[in-house]
């Protein structure tokens, strides 16, 4: 099977086993520069509206076709065990996913002389953090699989896919460097690209997980007597610059998790007196996040931090403009 692989993946070829067909491409992190959490359905979730933006930070993805059956996954960058059992890992959900619907969909012409899957991550995203990382993998892996076969699914399919895999996942999908989101994340709007601008991105020596994020939300939400309000539609032509971004920006999550965890207010307030604008919490944390007008500020920025917080990983990157 010849593989035609658009976009920023490509098909290449090596020696022994290297010769089956194979994808390479990054998955990007991202940053929510709006973040509002909205009611919560019977079944738990609760509806959003954000703003996704890509980084520059992203993970090396591989994917190559095996003639044995089967989904593998071989993770560099980070230590062993770090990202928990494979088969709990987003990328081979993922290509599990892909695989049974691509049968479902062609039926008998869906046989393949390679119904294995071999993926490759090499990791530069933190996990665990708001960014994305798993997510931005998954979405990946689908579109590096339907780009080996032929683009039999279809952008559309694979958006449907990735909802069913996490609220991110579909924005990851469409491929586009800034979005609109709304409901569980699966409504999208690609939005125009900003011009890149230096981002620093801290992370605080520990994790916080979505459910206790939530949970701590919630409970500040009954203290205070706010509930679950609607929101405000998101319009496009609002944040047609940074400007307008800056204005606009925020987190429904940081009050709560700042009280919890002052330390990110600490970081945020750090990057907002070094001239980040916006300075916010990505997700539900931990990452905290910067956007500057030059890398003079972000240099000056990234040396605060380091002295007051050595124990925080900092990352200079930038906003993806494409």
């Amino acid at each position: 099977m010849d593989a035609e692989v658009e976009g920023q993946g490509e098909a290449r070829g090596g020696s022994e086993s290297d010769h089956l067909p194979r994808w390479e491409g990054k998955a990007r992190a991202k940053v929510n520069l709006v973040l509002r959490i909205l009611a919560r359905e019977e079944d738990g979730f609760h509806q959003i509206e954000t703003e996704f933006q890509t980084l520059d930070l992203a993970d090396d993805v591989s994917i190559q076709l095996s003639p044995s059956e089967g989904v593998s996954l071989e993770v560099t960058g980070v230590p062993p065990g770090d990202l928990g059992e494979a088969e709990d890992n987003l990328a081979v959900r993922a290509a599990r996913s892909w695989l049974e619907v691509h049968a479902d969909v062609m039926g008998s012409q869906g046989t393949t002389e390679f119904p294995g899957v071999r993926i490759r991550l090499h990791k530069a995203i933190p996990h665990g953090a708001g960014l994305g990382g798993g997510s931005s993998n998954a979405a990946a892996v689908l579109r590096g699989l339907d780009e080996l076969f032929g683009n039999p699914l279809g952008r559309g399919r694979l958006v449907e896919i990735g909802s069913t895999l996490g609220s991110d996942v579909p924005f990851f999908v469409l491929d586009e460097s800034r979005a609109l989101g709304w409901g569980r994340g699966d409504r999208l709007l690609p939005l125009s690209p900003l011009p890149s601008r230096p981002v620093l991105v801290a992370l605080p020596p520990f994790r916080i997980s979505t459910p206790r994020a939530y949970r701590t939300l919630a409970g500040q939400r009954e203290r205070e007597g706010l509930g679950w309000a609607g929101g405000r539609l998101l319009e496009p032509e609002e944040l047609n610059g940074w400007s307008q971004v800056m204005d606009r920006s925020g987190n429904d999550f940081e009050a709560a998790l700042e009280r919890l965890h002052p330390e990110l207010l600490g970081i945020r307030q750090t990057l907002d007196t070094f001239g980040a604008r916006p300075a916010r919490l990505s997700g539900s944390g931990s990452a905290v996040f910067g956007v500057f007008e030059s890398e003079s500020d972000l240099d000056r920025a990234w040396r605060e931090l380091r002295a007051v917080l050595p124990e925080a990983r900092v990352i200079p990157t930038r906003t993806a403009a494409g």
